[in-house]
């Protein structure tokens, strides 16, 4: 027996017996409303779903209206923020598809009825994040099935993977939680230099309610991944925090210590600007840096942080986990592609040394040649080597894992050389008399494609000197 689970403006929850995978599902706010007045006068038991009505009553056209711009000049500046923060915490698979949606049932949540907007690469200018060089762990749960707990995971609380109509792949929902604690156990030592990305989408985020919505990425020091597993951290490390209480987003980063407390060593910066109830079904790109003492984060293209000395110069990382705390059944966190790469790339000296340069941070949307913005940082690195040697010319060439049809492969992978083509020329004025392109598919794999990091590893852009 499986269960489908929708979201939709109304926090109304019902397990159904259906034929078709778990997928989180967004409904129109119209049609939402009618069926919920009409639970309302059937059903008054449930004090959560009563709370979820009344939402609606109250005008559910406003959550709805498209978010307005903010003025130019508006946006917080790309800087670390060293003050105290206000509520401190206690101790892509080239052939994903979506599950099939049925209908029926009622709905938990709260995603907004729309795309998200993504950023354009011009509104990752500053963006200076640059991926490791080689991905050694990778998660995007396609190995696990919809509605179980992910295989390849410890935890003390609950959640399960689901698909979300409208987004590629599977996700990771975090629901309500108490301290409980989500490791990857597949994750271990972790070097001097090395990046952790993931994307993160929340629902159920107002400004009617005093509640928790806090979600935890820590990297520590400890015997054990599951050591203090109630705790946020499991010894020494840096956490981030992401809050949602009271729909007014917030970031906090700290500083712990050996037991898993907290060190005077933290700060927090208001990101209300992203993180509201606007923003609830939105899909955010958080990337983390960490060079030796030094950490640096970002959500989206927004510098959040960048503490040089946030990391004793003794400590030996060898943990990560997520933590969670939610305090309401109707709201959740996803999580998914997820990406730990290490080793620090050298782009110039292996261009113009070795000859040859190959990258798995250049990364398009599923099945397309459309470059994800977060791939600004690579691209400018490769821009600026060819800027200062302007006599050079190269071949790019791309490369796919084996998932899916071999001739759409390769015809992907030819796609994909020349966005990246495109995006030098256009991006960073480079002539693209210099840029020759080509595309290989799966037929030259750098690894086998027989695990999630071998296929990240493969989904590559290789640039060769000519």
């Amino acid at each position: 027996m499986t269960y489908h689970i929708n979201l939709s403006i109304v926090g109304l929850l019902c397990l159904t017996t259906t034929l078709s995978l778990a997928q989180v599902r967004i409904y129109n706010p119209g049609r939402v409303a009618e069926r919920s007045v009409e639970n309302r006068a059937n059903n008054k038991v449930n004090q959560g779903i009563d709370r979820g009505l009344d939402k609606v009553e109250e005008g559910i056209g406003n959550i709805f209206k498209k978010k307005k711009k903010a003025p130019e000049g508006q946006k917080p500046a790309d800087d670390t923020y060293g003050d105290q923060p206000n509520n401190q915490p206690g101790n892509n698979s080239d052939g994903a598809s979506n599950g099939a949606s049925v209908g029926g049932g009622r709905s938990n949540g709260n995603i907004a009825n729309r795309a998200p907007e993504p950023a354009s690469l011009k509104a990752y200018s500053k963006f200076d994040f640059v991926a490791g060089e080689k991905i050694v762990a990778a998660e995007d749960f396609s190995q696990d099935a919809v509605g179980d707990f992910p295989a390849k995971w410890n935890t003390n609380g609950s959640a399960e993977v689901v698909t979300i109509e409208g987004m590629p792949g599977k996700w990771l929902m975090l629901r309500k939680t108490d301290n409980a604690s989500f490791i990857p156990d597949f994750v271990r030592d972790l070097p001097d230099n090395f990046t952790l990305e993931f994307d993160f989408v929340y629902s159920g985020m107002d400004k009617a309610y005093a509640y928790s919505q806090r979600l935890y990425t820590t990297f520590h020091e400890t015997k054990k991944n599951d050591d203090r597993i109630t705790s946020v951290a499991g010894g020494r490390g840096a956490v981030f925090e992401l809050n949602g209480g009271m729909g007014t987003g917030k970031a906090g980063i700290y500083q712990t210590t050996e037991g898993g407390g907290y060190t005077d060593l933290r700060g927090a910066r208001d990101l209300d600007y992203a993180f509201n109830p606007s923003n609830n079904g939105k899909v955010f790109h958080v990337a983390m840096w960490r060079q030796k003492q030094r950490l640096r984060v970002y959500v989206d293209e927004v510098k959040v942080f960048d503490l040089p000395r946030i990391f004793p110069e003794d400590i030996k990382l060898n943990a990560m986990r997520f933590h969670s705390h939610i305090s309401e059944d109707r709201d959740q966190h996803f999580v998914s592609n997820i990406r730990l790469a290490v080793g620090a790339p050298d782009t110039r000296s292996k261009l113009m040394t070795e000859g040859k340069f190959s990258t798995t941070g250049i990364m398009f949307d599923v099945n397309s040649d459309k470059i994800k913005p977060e791939s600004y940082g690579v691209l400018k690195e490769i821009a600026a080597t060819l800027t200062d040697n302007a006599g050079v010319r190269v071949k790019i060439i791309g490369h796919t894992d084996s998932d899916g049809d071999d001739a759409q492969n390769l015809d992907l992978s030819k796609r994909r050389a020349a966005s990246v083509k495109a995006a030098l020329a256009s991006e960073f004025g480079i002539a693209a008399a210099r840029l020759d392109t080509d595309g290989k598919g799966e037929s030259q794999p750098a690894v086998p494609n027989t695990t999630p990091e071998g296929k990240a590893n493969n989904r590559r852009v290789e640039f060769v000197k000519l």
